[in-house]
């Protein structure tokens, strides 16, 4: 190793496998910025279920082993590459994803994945916009093409991308329904754009949504576990509705005519298949989301970067999220 090479804490994955394969190193070295790329004294960063896939080995995404995971960094800005312009040392900034990883001390990113950090949100909130706002914002406008006034089923919405939707459609000018498994879920969903929330741990949770909404149905439904709710969901749209599926854990069977009848579809949303132009796009109404005060992130369960193993179990098997889970750098 090169004398002078500074050193920091980070999580390096040596094997696709369970949380177990997360090994906290001491010894790695901080990368250098070139061109356009930024070095980011990384604060917090947020744990998405992808993160937990792509360690595992079942996601399209495999990186070159050994690698750091995390897409979604808050820090300050350390160093930039020699063609950076928007961005100086000592800036507030979070990201969309990463070059090295975000489980480390300090990440390395393209400058157009880095977003400034308004003061009025701190670090912890600055590592809960990335995968779930962005998401969130392109199920909801580029795939569903809501218009104020549609009704939208956020299904399990008191997680980061849940919250994200309801604030972002509330906003929007929709009408927002949510479900919550837990009481302090539920609450949450209220308190962040939702006029409505049911418990989808009821049995008849189904039956309380269809008798809100009515004859008419819901125009939208933004899907979180597809692989148990998309029967479900198919049952309760409107005519000409849409699903949009943001997450699935597995196969679920259906019985196609009930899209025939209504007209209905369902969507797939991936927010890495967005071009440049739509992250733009996607930004430029956060951020304006931030300055005006609805975006605003719910901070869940929150980890030292030692215990990520253990978020990345939670992550998957705890029930009922509350908020968006983080890893903390100190």
């Amino acid at each position: 190793m090169a004398t002078g090479q500074k050193l920091m804490r980070a999580i390096r994955v040596f094997e696709f496998g369970g949380p177990e394969v997360l090994k906290l190193q001491s010894d790695v070295a901080v990368p250098i910025p070139k061109d356009h790329q930024v070095l980011i004294k990384v604060e917090a960063c947020g744990v998405n279920p992808v993160d937990t896939y792509i360690r595992s080995g079942t996601h399209s995404v495999k990186p070159l082993l050994p690698y750091t995971p995390g897409f979604d960094v808050a820090g300050i800005i350390e160093a930039v590459g020699e063609s950076v312009s928007a961005f100086k040392k000592g800036d507030r900034v979070f990201t969309t994803r990463t070059i090295s990883g975000g489980y480390a001390e300090y990440a390395l990113a393209a400058d157009h994945t880095v977003y400034t950090l308004p003061e009025k949100l701190d670090f912890k909130q600055g590592a809960a916009i990335g995968i779930p706002y962005f998401t969130a914002y392109r199920a909801l406008l580029h795939s569903a093409c809501v218009k104020p006034g549609e009704s939208v089923l956020v299904h399990g919405a008191s997680g980061g991308v849940g919250i994200a939707a309801c604030q972002i459609a509330r906003a929007y000018g929709l009408k927002v329904l949510g479900t919550a498994s837990t009481e302090e879920g539920q609450k949450i969903v209220l308190e962040n754009g939702a006029h409505k929330v049911f418990n989808h741990k009821e049995a008849n949770y189904i039956d309380k949504i269809k008798k809100s909404v009515g004859e008419k149905g819901v125009d939208v439904i933004i899907e979180m576990l597809a692989n148990v709710n998309l029967s479900n969901d198919l049952n309760l749209l409107s005519h000409g509705g849409r699903v949009i599926v943001v997450g699935s854990r597995g196969p679920i069977e259906i019985n196609p005519r009930d899209t025939m009848t209504k007209e209905s579809s369902i969507k797939g949303v991936t927010l890495f298949s967005s071009t440049k132009e739509e992250f733009q796009q996607f930004a430029a109404a956060l951020q304006a989301g931030m300055e005006i005060g609805w975006l605003k992130p719910v901070i869940g369960p929150q980890y030292l970067l030692e215990k990520a193993a253990q978020a990345h179990e939670n992550i998957i098997h705890s029930s009922g999220a509350t908020g968006k889970m983080i890893l903390l750098l100190k």
